[in-house]
């Protein structure tokens, strides 16, 4: 298969090209489709995969031809003839002998801040959940999708954070169900917008349908409660915190979110509540092939994460975290290396009514491929919500520069 720095854009090479740079290299990018200039092919042939890997991670100029087997999330994989090497190894068309059997092939999609209240609710009264149907099919396509709903599902009480309290319609169940989500975090500063009786009609009403909820409940056990979903026989445990604030933290006898206080919102880093968490990353760990932890921190309208993310984000993964996803800065923020764990640190918005800034409209959703549970891809995939509040895809320069935003503010092997 083919791999690239995980900063270069998406390529799908005609097979042609793909075995003319197998058996003799290439001297450009433009061979693949690839903007720049020179080009480096690295094979197997003449040096260790993981040699060639380490130079593909560490230069931008460089393409390595290795066996699917020996990449991860570090490095981008490009598709031939239109077959994904990690998503469809069976059909991909270059192959070669392994007596290494493919491991279950698990594909999980995970999108922003959800927010169908408010503006968006008003402009989408006669169906609640079309914003989520022009990617519908594509979120659905994932085995897994999940997502961090920013809103109640009841305003069964008075707003407590006044023109910023958001509640949806209980009709954008069906609608979220249709685009493939299987669970939606509610660790978040929104859940709670309409006092305790809201936050618990929302909690019955998620329980009422097949989508399930994590980070926020009846008390803190609940709150703390993992949940697990299994696909052909593949385990990936799911947890949520949330650091922002507004809904108040879970307590033994308290509906709640699960709370992880640190800055800029709410102190300074909680210790004692990090040892909680890490504590149930490693029950949790345990359990399941793989632990996705979704958070919701950070500061908003920036690209810089705090450096409280990383503390805690490097916490999760010596926890047993594989992957850590987050929210709430409503701009995107970069990828790093927390261990062995693949951290982003924001998607940015997914659908909201934030149309005063260009980067509130702008976002990212994670198509990850799971071999046996094992990361393998953490694919950013870049949109723009439109004057409807709905995400569309994009291509091409604005796709360009939204990646651009994310790389940036990433640390190696990521870093453009």
């Amino acid at each position: 298969m083919l791999a690239v720095h995980a900063s270069r854009p998406t390529a799908d090479v005609a097979l042609a090209d793909a075995r003319r740079i197998i058996t003799s290299g290439a001297t450009r990018w433009s061979a693949i489709g690839q903007s720049g200039g020179k080009i480096r092919v690295l094979s197997t042939e003449d040096r260790r995969p993981s040699e060639a890997l380490r130079e593909v991670r560490a230069n931008r100029n460089v393409l390595g031809v290795v066996p699917a087997d020996a990449v991860d999330a570090r490095v981008r994989v490009l598709t031939v003839a239109g077959r994904h090497p990690l998503k469809d190894p069976e059909r991909y068309p270059l192959r070669i002998r392994s007596v290494r059997p493919v491991p279950e092939v698990t594909t999980l999609t995970a999108v922003g801040d959800i927010m169908l209240g408010r503006r968006v609710g008003a402009r989408h009264r006669a169906d609640p959940g079309a914003p989520l149907k022009p990617l519908g099919k594509r979120l659905a396509g994932a085995e897994i999708t999940v997502g961090n709903f920013e809103s109640t599902l009841s305003a069964a009480g008075s707003p407590t954070q006044g023109g910023d309290s958001f509640a949806a319609s209980p009709r954008v169940r069906p609608a979220l169900r249709a685009a493939g989500f299987d669970l939606v975090s509610l660790a978040n500063n929104h859940v709670g917008d309409y006092g305790d009786r809201a936050l618990r009609q929302t909690l019955d009403r998620f329980d009422s349908g097949d989508i399930k909820t994590v980070g926020a409940g009846r008390d803190l056990a609940a709150a703390r409660r993992p949940v697990i979903i299994e696909r052909d026989g593949v385990r990936v445990g799911f947890l949520a915190v949330d650091s922002i604030g507004e809904t108040p933290a879970a307590t033994r006898t308290r509906a709640g979110s699960n709370r992880l206080n640190m800055p800029p919102r709410t102190g300074p880093l909680n210790r004692a509540q990090l040892r909680r968490i890490t504590s149930d990353i490693r029950a949790l760990g345990s359990r399941v092939d793989a632990v996705v932890v979704l958070t919701h921190w950070g500061t908003q309208y920036t690209h810089r994460p705090e450096s409280s993310q990383r503390t805690a984000a490097r916490a999760f993964a010596e926890s047993g975290a594989d992957l850590v996803i987050g929210g709430h800065p409503h701009w995107v923020q970069g990828y790093e290396m927390a261990g062995p764990a693949v951290v982003v640190h924001s998607l940015g918005n997914f659908v909201f009514d934030m149309d005063f800034q260009t980067k509130t409209r702008e976002g990212i959703f994670l198509e990850i491929v799971l071999w046996g549970g094992k990361v393998k891809a953490v694919e950013p995939v870049p949109y723009v919500i439109d004057s409807a509040f709905t995400p569309r895809l994009i291509r091409g320069e604005r796709a360009n520069a939204i990646l651009a935003d994310v790389w940036r503010s990433s640390r190696a092997p990521f870093a453009q």
